[in-house]
């Protein structure tokens, strides 16, 4: 089974426990759409959004660099950097007052995530 197989679940997880966050604040404050005034369902539909911006674009790099025979320890590592990072974000962007600290650091784990394996594959196809 592909490491992957292991990570896009733990993802998929993270992902429906920030829905469920910006739900329960959408009907605790009675808010069907947009985020009516309330800081904290904002932060909570930004960490949501940004969260479904940023990680399928990563998990596709991440598949296409298993399936080009990238090491299996460096796709732990890519995972578990993805993995950190989109918790960090999430946590870091959802404080009020917010966290800009653990927002940078997230989105560098991020960041860092999609170029490595970005460039990986080009230098890939470049190379054969």
């Amino acid at each position: 089974m592909s490491t992957l197989a292991l990570y896009a679940p733990l993802l998929a997880l993270v992902f429906v426990a920030l829905s469920v966050r910006t739900l329960l604040l959408r009907r605790k404050h009675q808010i069907g759409v947009g985020n009516g005034g309330n800081i904290h369902l904002s932060r909570a539909a930004r960490a949501h959004a940004n969260f479904a911006e940023y990680v399928p674009i990563s998990l596709i790099l991440i598949y296409l660099l298993e399936q080009s025979g990238g090491s299996g320890i460096r796709i732990h590592l890519v995972c578990i950097a993805l993995v950190l990072g989109r918790v960090i974000h999430a946590f870091g962007i959802s404080r009020e007052p917010e966290n800009i600290r653990l927002r940078v650091i997230g989105m560098a784990l991020t960041f860092g995530v999609i170029i490595s394996a970005a460039l990986h594959l080009l230098l890939n196809w470049v190379v054969t």
